[in-house]
């Protein structure tokens, strides 16, 4: 019966699941990042081989790397092209299996099939989960959400009977989940507060000795030294006693490769954000400026967990906040840990929860500056757990008595669960194509400079020039130095043939980001339209060396090295445009000519 039980929770995780996120499969694509990791995305587009899996190992896309991810858009215009039905329901089975594996992970653990089985609809449910879900690019949450419940689902086999080949198998899975998305920096945190409860191996000790009375402060190890051994693969380095602090140490040892994996991916992160030109700087956006947003942003999640209207792919970086908000935020989150802390003995679910929620939106709280959103909310997709945590257990300790759970909490449970999944189907619509998205965007937020240039690209792709430039000039009265804004005001009258208005939007969209290679590849070309070589090749050159595999840009920079009598060096760029893009007849003919042309040099000389 037990087993029948789960079954049918799974199937019913599934098809709500389906239901609720069902209409994705109709969705396209849209211009944010979409096209960055997949549809202009050459390497990409080349499908699924070892020059790809070499390149994704490599690469660092939108500042970060994350190679798996890569491997797995790859993977997918392997299997479907550029059908986006096959792209999105691969995000989809991605979501269903992780909502799966939260349930089997939280009914391991707590024993508590019921409490589990909600928790894991209130995750698969909720209208926070839909940009994870519906967003192509970004598949990283899904994939390493993926490889990070079952990290978690494989600890808690290992705690019931540790074996070094678990916890070897917990470390590879953590690896693979940091190399989907680097946000499981966190997880050997919450590793350890899974240790406090519902392990509870902070006072139960670590093996079937500890749980027995203990003389004299230590555990009996002799008669069990074959187990103990077994326990783990730093066991060595704790002290015998198994009992108190020594249990403490032992299992903060016992986290020390997860440590370092997760140090290792934060400062390859760093150093991809870096390079990218994503961190912002102190002078920027002050430190005492990214404090408030860090306090605010905190409850602002709260808010949209409890009451998810007016979601939005992209929230602006507001610089004003007033004094009474700081402050009501502070104490909320003071009197929310204080409260944690003071049912510490009898809802210890509660510290748990909270920790979970506090600890795990760290890497994108914005202490460190990544992106131009003050908040998002594809970054609630692990934090969630931690509330949906303190909502179910809690529920449960409120409502000690099965008759009163059944006649009052499953009602009000389903009604909630309807309502949450009519919100996410209606959210899923918002994501139908771009302009659907940003329209909604501007409707739901204020100031939103970058809905303004979306919309506006989006529009320009549908022909609708004159309702596109107002978007972008809407996008520049907000924001002047919008670096998008310029580039894309640039490609209009790029177009339209008036180069001079295109130019000084490029050099605009240049100066205010220095890595902007699509615009220094612009400026190439139009400089050299105005027979100004040697203006062009600098741009050219700027354009290679922050994207060096492009082939548009090696091939642009070799014609015009060819076009100032320098062959030979021409040759060796038009060489590696033909090297990349094999199917580039036009890149193949000038090559040609520009070798016949550089042989016949030689043989005059």
């Amino acid at each position: 019966m037990t087993k029948r039980y789960t079954y049918l929770i799974v199937i019913i995780l599934v098809v709500v699941s389906l239901v609720a996120y069902g209409r994705i499969l109709g969705n396209d694509f849209v211009n944010f990042d979409d096209n960055v990791y997949i549809t202009e995305n050459s390497h990409v587009r080349s499908g699924l081989n070892v020059e790809t899996i070499k390149w994704a190992f490599t690469a660092v896309v939108s500042s970060n790397w994350h190679p798996l991810t890569l491997i797995s858009h790859a993977l997918d215009w392997s299997l479907f092209k550029d059908h986006v039905v096959g792209h999105h329901l691969v995000n989809l089975l991605l979501h269903i299996f992780n909502v799966i594996l939260l349930f089997l992970f939280l009914n391991k653990i707590t024993k508590n099939r019921w409490p589990a089985a909600f928790a894991a609809l209130l995750f698969a449910l909720h209208p926070l989960r839909v940009e994870s879900v519906a967003w192509a690019a970004e598949r990283k949450d899904v994939l390493s959400m993926f490889f990070g419940l079952w990290t978690l689902y494989a600890y808690a086999f290992y705690v019931a009977k540790p074996q070094v080949s678990k916890y070897i198998l917990c470390l590879i899975l953590f690896a693979l989940g940091l190399m989907s998305k680097p946000m499981l920096v966190t997880l050997p945190f919450v590793l350890l507060l899974l240790d406090f409860w519902p392990l509870e191996r902070w006072k139960k000790g670590l093996t079937p000795e500890a749980k027995k009375p203990v003389q004299n402060g230590a555990v009996p190890l002799k008669k069990k030294r074959k187990q103990l051994k077994a326990t783990s693969l730093v066991e060595k380095n704790v002290a015998t006693s198994i009992g108190g602090s020594a249990t403490i140490i032992y299992l903060f040892t016992e986290k020390v490769p997860f440590i370092f994996f997760a140090l290792m991916s934060s400062i390859i992160t760093i150093w991809a954000q870096n390079k990218g030109g994503a961190v912002a700087s102190l002078e920027r956006v002050p430190f005492s400026e990214r404090l408030i947003n860090a306090i605010v942003s905190y409850i602002s999640y709260l808010g949209k967990t409890f009451w998810p209207v007016d979601l939005a792919v992209f929230y602006p970086y507001e610089h004003a906040f007033t004094a009474g908000g700081l402050l009501g935020a502070v104490l909320i989150l003071l009197v929310i840990s204080i409260f944690a802390i003071y049912l510490v003995k009898k809802a210890p679910f509660f510290l748990t929860g909270w920790l979970w929620y506090l600890g795990t939106l760290v890497p994108v709280i914005g202490l460190v500056q990544v992106g131009r959103q003050s908040m998002a909310d594809r970054y609630m997709y692990l934090p969630s757990i931690g509330i949906g945590i303190i909502i179910v257990w809690g529920l449960a300790y409120l409502l000690p008595q099965e008759k009163i759970r059944k006649f009052i909490f499953v009602p009000v449970a389903a009604i909630v669960l309807m309502i949450l999944s009519f919100l996410t189907w209606q959210q899923c619509g918002y994501w139908k194509n771009s302009i659907t998205l940003f329209e909604h965007t501007l409707q739901v937020t204020k100031n939103n400079y970058l809905a303004h240039t979306n919309l506006g690209i989006a529009l320009a792709a549908d022909g609708k020039i004159d309702q596109a430039m107002a978007h972008y000039d809407a996008a520049l009265k907000i924001k002047p130095n919008d670096d998008n804004a310029h580039y894309n005001l640039g490609n209009i009258y790029m177009r339209q043939g008036n180069n001079e208005e295109a130019i000084k939007h490029f050099q605009a969209a240049v100066r205010l980001n220095p890595t902007y290679f699509p615009a220094h590849n612009n400026l190439g070309v139009l400089f050299e339209k105005q027979t100004k070589n040697h203006e062009a090749i600098e741009h050219y050159r700027q354009a290679f060396l922050l994207e060096p595999n492009n082939p548009g840009i090696n091939f642009n920079l070799g014609v015009a090295l060819a076009r100032s009598g320098k062959l030979k060096e021409a040759i060796e760029y038009l060489r590696m445009s033909v090297y990349l893009n094999p199917n580039d007849e036009q890149a193949r003919r000038v090559l040609r000519e520009a070798t016949a042309l550089a042989k016949s040099q030689e043989k005059n000389n």
